[in-house]
């Protein structure tokens, strides 16, 4: 028996009877030979770990645009606790943690530079909108690429996972559920502590029944929301909060909107982002034959429009790398004389 069979026979024996089994998988798009080593979801975990739109994802801004400090994150950390916080989760509530694991890791490979700024400028720009979390699909099933195959190829749970962690339509898998509840856990309070560094927020500033209830400090908070979706959804064929927890989450939500996302303030120089890819997309839209061959090769056919091209170019973007190609095309060289 080899051993990816082992472990699909310790996933039926160990996994709860909601858990999604890997040898249960709905399969691919295009059918592939099975690995000895690792089941589907190990595999797909895998490639994308080893994806350049996941490199990338360490120069994408998560909320403060090009800060000085270390220690703010950026959409590869957001990605990281995303993914540990999902696996606590997924393994004590008895789910497939490798399916988990990979959805966490893919969820938001379809990021533009300068975070949900960079999202919203293309969502204008583009005749049929832009989402990340469709962006995030379309970077595994099509642009990331290679000698082998066009796409990534991951599995069905997976790909219904990375689509579903946000927006209205929830996740088929529980596995993609749990991720949901992840990202959001995630972000409000990593993004609560870069406001604190940043002097955007104070912790006395944060709602005083949310730090009764939720907890004051960063690890506190973190906790009491895991504890409460483990408690609420152990032995159950759905994972959720409690109502108490998912209020008090839910308002520190909100005061991050008003508070940190959508302060003058804080979003300052989100203006000069805006611009400097407006600017891009119209620049590209009228030269598209400026655009890297590397990106042009990937379109074989003419079933896609220059505008998906020039949308997808910018989408992979990292912040400095848009800066730079802004600065390049943009503003006037020195003159040297030769």
């Amino acid at each position: 028996m080899d051993v990816r069979l082992k472990t699909e026979q310790m996933e039926r024996k160990v996994l709860s009877k909601y858990a999604t089994l890997s040898s249960q998988t709905k399969g691919r798009t295009i059918k592939e030979d099975k690995c000895e080593i690792r089941t589907d979801f190990q595999r797909d975990r895998d490639r994308i770990i080893h994806s350049k739109a996941f490199r990338r994802l360490k120069h994408k801004t998560q909320v403060f645009i090009a800060p000085e400090g270390d220690h703010y994150r950026t959409r590869l950390t957001h990605t990281l606790e995303v993914s540990q916080i999902s696996r606590t989760i997924s393994r004590a509530l008895g789910l497939n943690e490798d399916l988990t694991e990979a959805i966490a890791l893919g969820h938001d490979l379809g990021h533009t530079p300068f975070g949900h700024t960079g999202e919203n400028v293309l969502n204008t720009l583009h005749s049929n909108g832009f989402r990340h979390n469709e962006q995030s699909l379309r970077v595994v099933d099509f642009l990331e690429h290679n000698e082998k195959r066009q796409g990534l190829n991951l599995t069905y749970e997976v790909r219904n996972g990375i689509y579903c962690h946000t927006g209205e339509q929830d996740s088929e898998s529980l596995e993609g559920i749990v991720v949901r509840y992840a990202d959001r856990i995630a972000y409000i309070n990593h993004d609560i502590d870069d406001a604190i560094r940043a002097n955007v927020i104070s912790i006395e500033d944060i709602p005083k029944e949310c730090v009764q209830v939720l907890g004051k400090s960063h690890g506190e908070r973190i906790n009491t929301m895991i504890l409460d979706i483990i408690r609420n959804s152990a032995g159950k064929k759905w994972v959720s909060m409690s109502k108490c927890i998912s209020k008090y989450t839910n308002e520190l939500r909100k005061f991050m909107f008003d508070k940190v996302y959508l302060d003058n303030h804080a979003k300052s120089e989100e203006k000069k982002a805006e611009y400097i890819i407006e600017e891009l997309y119209k620049y590209y839209l009228k030269n598209p034959d400026n655009l890297p061959y590397e990106h042009k090769k990937i379109y074989k056919d003419k079933s896609f429009s220059k505008e998906d091209m020039v949308c997808d170019y910018i989408a992979g973007m990292t912040d400095r790398y848009a800066i730079n190609l802004f600065y390049n095309i943009f503003i006037p060289k020195p003159w040297k004389k030769y």
